[in-house]
């Protein structure tokens, strides 16, 4: 007999060689029906393995990252199924599981179309309702290949030669299928509900252009219909939302062929910066920020010693100044520390909290250029803190207090990742050690639920990120936290303690925004940009409907100037009508009417963007309301 621990804590007693599966089904017949995948003493596993030892077992359904994972990679094997039946001499590369759905890399002499999709869709019904099981082979590396040798496909032959000599080749079958698979998968092709090819796309083989281009088939998959409905209804909404769109139509920024990857933005746009940048700098004074500003240009020295060069050179630019070699900031770290350095500090002065608004290049890739997502000239909100060892947590916690502060303002949710030790780091084992600690249990003493991302931190320390949900479900990664051992023995960062001798500080670099230029571009998808009054470029526009009310319409406009709020007016000689959709289209909170009887009652008739027409309201009550919910900051 064995035993297994179950998440709550309880234990049961199992006869030896039972399946994953069966123990899912003695738990609970919905926990079986809705199980993707276990994890079995830390290891997800096949549902269909035998288990023939003692350990903790957790079943994971869709709603878990992991699980979504597995049952999208298995996606990608029925999918791939199906191509063979209809094309059997397709050859195959790689299928793995992506955000949101997954793809497969075919070589072919067919040429996939979009109207191939439906016949795909149709062959992979076929095979979900045949509800064929996964069962996974094990074969030494000389019989993998062999096996797949034999079958003439030189892609699962490469990577296996790719694999040691010793190592244990996993195979998984499903019908009359076989792919090349480390797994896990789902237990039957039968757990699939409802699939949806997405595109098409050409890759080259492991993504070098000396090799052959494939064809790949992007797709996604649900365990229910309704939930692939409401993704592909949000997929279209999100194009409606699309920030270059709006962004042109609205009059906020334009990209330019004179200048790809460096946006302009027009003055509507300058205003709703200026506005998040208003509310950083109060924010930041509030919780002890001292604001300064580095140059964009700094001679490579700084670069060697801060370690970016080793790591940042390929994507930086450089320019002579007096025959000296100099580089355009991609970071604005080293600026803050040679601040830092301008004074000698005591440890009484600590924490030291300096921020700025630093414009930085990278050059990247013209082909991953994408709107305000992805340039070669931001801006971020960065932040340094220099503070005692024993000042590392209250620290963090209190960015976090901020960074929560700031996105509930936006009416964002959020979750956050705990990044840890990449391979080309700087330091040792130890002091990354202690940081990723002191990470941990300040995340902890906030009772912050986080997950582990391996591998992901920067260059000199690990980070916490967080990643905010908009209102399509999409997540972007914005804010983060990194605490730095390194930079500061690098440039000799020191304070005089409290024994009078030189101690070295600890340092934190943060962002909330991340990049201004990014952040904009999600806010605009995530309000399809219908912005908060308090940040709408134009809070008002009154709308005269003939001459005769220009001359009270000049009134209303200087009352309103004089308030600060932000006003336009549309004088044309166009129906009222056609003005109040033309307003709609612009998405401006709020539309004054007026007409000889707003005149006679000395009001204004009022329209708000979203809830339609107000009634008449007296000027001083309108502008009361909307002075309250722009100084509260109000989201309707």
């Amino acid at each position: 007999m064995i035993y297994i621990r179950l998440k709550d804590g309880s234990q049961r007693e199992y006869p030896e060689g039972i399946s994953l599966l069966q123990v899912a089904e003695s738990i609970s017949s919905k926990m079986a029906k809705f199980a993707v995948v276990a994890v079995f003493n830390g290891q997800i596993t096949d549902l269909n393995a035998m288990v023939h030892e003692d350990g903790e077992l957790e079943i994971i359904n869709f709603e878990d990252d992991r699980a979504r994972l597995v049952y999208r990679h298995s996606s990608s094997h029925i999918m791939a199924q199906a191509v063979k039946r209809l094309w059997p001499k397709t050859k195959f590369a790689i299928g793995p599981a992506i955000d949101k759905g997954f793809y497969y890399d075919f070589d072919t002499d067919h040429t996939f179309t979009p109207e191939d999709f439906k016949l795909i869709e149709k062959e992979m019904e076929s095979i979900i309702k045949s509800d064929y099981p996964f069962v996974r082979k094990e074969l030494s590396r000389k019989d993998a290949l062999q096996y797949f040798a034999d079958r003439d496909e030189d892609y699962k032959v490469e990577l296996i030669q790719d694999l040691p000599e010793d190592a244990v080749i996993g195979l998984y079958q499903q019908g009359e299928f076989v792919d090349l698979c480390k797994g896990p998968h789902v237990s039957s092709t039968g757990k699939l509900k409802a699939v949806k090819i997405m595109s098409l796309a050409g890759a080259y083989w492991r993504g070098s252009e000396n090799n052959k281009m494939l064809q790949r088939i992007y797709a996604t998959s649900f365990p229910k219909q309704a939930m692939l409905d409401d993704y592909l209804n949000k997929l279209e909404e999100a194009k409606k939302r699309d920030h270059r769109k709006l962004g042109k139509e609205l009059g906020l920024f334009v990209l330019l062929d004179e200048g790809p990857g460096f946006p302009f933005f027009l003055p509507k746009g300058m205003v709703l910066r200026n506005e998040l940048e208003q509310y950083w700098r109060l924010q930041h004074q509030k919780a002890g920020y001292q604001e300064i500003r580095t140059p964009i240009i700094l001679n490579t020295e700084i670069w060697h010693r801060s370690g970016h060069w080793d790591h940042y050179k390929d994507n930086m630019y450089f320019t002579k100044i007096d025959e000296e070699d100099y580089a355009i900031k991609p970071m604005n770290c080293p600026g803050g520390i040679l601040v830092y350095k301008q004074n000698l500090h005591s440890y009484r002065e600590l924490p030291i909290r300096t921020g700025e608004m630093g414009l930085v290049h990278r050059h990247e890739m013209s082909g991953v250029l994408h709107g305000l997502m992805r340039v070669r000239a931001f801006t971020q909100d960065d932040a340094h803190i220099f503070m005692l060892p024993e000042q590392i947590i209250d620290e963090i916690k209190g960015v976090m207090n901020l960074i929560d502060l700031f996105y509930k303002q936006f009416g964002f949710s959020y979750h956050v990742e705990l990044s840890t030790r990449p391979e080309n780091s700087m330091g040792s084992q130890e002091v990354w050690d202690m940081a990723t600690d002191a990470l941990k249990l300040a995340l902890e003493e906030r009772s912050m639920p986080y997950k582990i991302n391996e591998g992901d931190g920067a260059f000199y320390g690990p980070k916490i990120d967080f990643h905010l949900q908009d209102s399509l479900d999409r997540t972007w990664q914005c804010g983060t936290i990194q605490l730095d051992f390194q930079m500061p023995e690098k440039f000799d960062l020191t304070y005089i303690g409290e024994d009078g001798e030189k101690h070295r500080p600890v340092m934190i670099h943060r962002v909330i925004y991340g990049s201004m230029e990014r952040f904009i571009g999600i806010l605009i998808e995530h309000f399809a940009g219908a912005f908060p009054t308090w940040l709408a470029p134009v809070q008002v526009r009154v709308l005269p409907i003939t001459e005769r009310q220009h001359d009270y319409t000049e009134t209303i406009i200087a009352r309103l100037r004089d308030e600060g709020i932000r006003i336009e007016v549309d004088k044309r000689s166009e129906k009222i009508g056609y003005k109040i959709r033309e307003g709609q289209l612009q998405k401006i909170p709020y539309l004054l009417v007026i007409g000889d009887k707003e005149i006679e009652a000395n009001a204004v008739a009022v329209r708000h963007r979203k809830e339609g027409d107000l009634g008449a309201q007296g000027l001083d009550e309108f502008i009361a309301m909307i002075k309250t919910e722009i100084t509260d900051k109000i989201i309707r």
